[in-house]
């Protein structure tokens, strides 16, 4: 008599019986989880999320301009108070961000971008020609230092086009403006020492006044202080750095 063996399928077809049986026995790979769709999750509603303090901290500048008229934000003292001090300091962040580079000037911009522009922040005025080959290299100095220090405005313009017949041997000059007068005036290379280098640069531009601002302090005396500490700290590991450079250049060389 024929032994018949019965096998059923379950109802998704994806396994029977004997596949189970195979599967014990270690001839068939384990059985694939059934599948299961992700859990729904409604899209959040910007209108109803939550007014805490990450929520503003992900604001832009301009979207928290458009907040100060939202009437819902009267009701909280601290959200308020809160939006205010976030977009105090985005605007204080874009001011110290507006500088950053030597940025050139023509004769007719002088007013503007060097008098008036002095009256809250210290101005920096290069003059210098393209002729002259130390100016190039003052003008590098000063494109890291305008790094360094984004809230201290660093310009350039054609030293005849600021004084008509200014002679080429005074070049490159530094004038330096505060409150609409000049502050400072450094002419030629030799004003910088032996080497002209950003930290010798910028430790004579901060002989007697903080002209660099690295918009990281306030304008009280110890945020000044502290960045013409470091501008003096700067210039000390330099002058070794070159030192030790100079020694091991010196070493490198030997005598049959």
């Amino acid at each position: 008599m024929a032994d018949y063996h019965f096998v059923y399928k379950d109802v998704d077809g994806a396994s029977t019986q004997w596949d189970d049986i195979q599967r014990k026995l270690g001839n068939l790979p384990e059985k694939a989880p059934a599948f299961k769709p992700p859990a729904y999750t409604p899209e959040e509603d910007e209108s109803s999320a939550p007014k805490d303090q990450a929520w503003f901290d992900k604001k832009t500048e301009e979207e928290l301009e458009d907040l100060e008229d939202d009437k819902d934000l009267d009701d909280d003292c601290f959200l308020e108070q809160y939006s205010f001090k976030r977009l105090s300091e985005l605007r204080e962040a874009a001011k110290v961000r507006r500088y950053g580079t030597v940025t050139p000037i023509s004769g007719s911009d002088f007013v503007r971008e060097v008098t008036q522009a002095s009256a809250e922040d210290w101005v920096v005025v290069c003059l210098y020609k393209d002729s002259v080959a130390e100016c190039g290299l003052l003008l590098g100095c000063l494109e890291e230092l305008a790094s360094r220090y984004p809230a201290t405005k660093f310009v350039k313009i054609i030293s005849t086009d600021c004084i008509p017949n200014y002679p080429d041997c005074n070049l490159p000059t530094l004038l330096v403006y505060h409150h609409g007068a000049v502050k400072g005036t450094h002419v030629g290379l030799k004003s910088f020492g032996r080497r002209c280098t950003p930290e010798s640069v910028a430790l004579l531009l901060c002989q007697s006044e903080p002209v660099l601002n690295d918009g990281k302090g306030g304008d009280d005396d110890s945020s000044r202080e502290a960045v013409m500490a470091g501008v003096r700290k700067q210039f000390i590991e330099r002058v070794v750095r070159d030192h030790e450079n100079k020694d091991n250049d010196d070493g490198g060389y030997s005598s049959d």
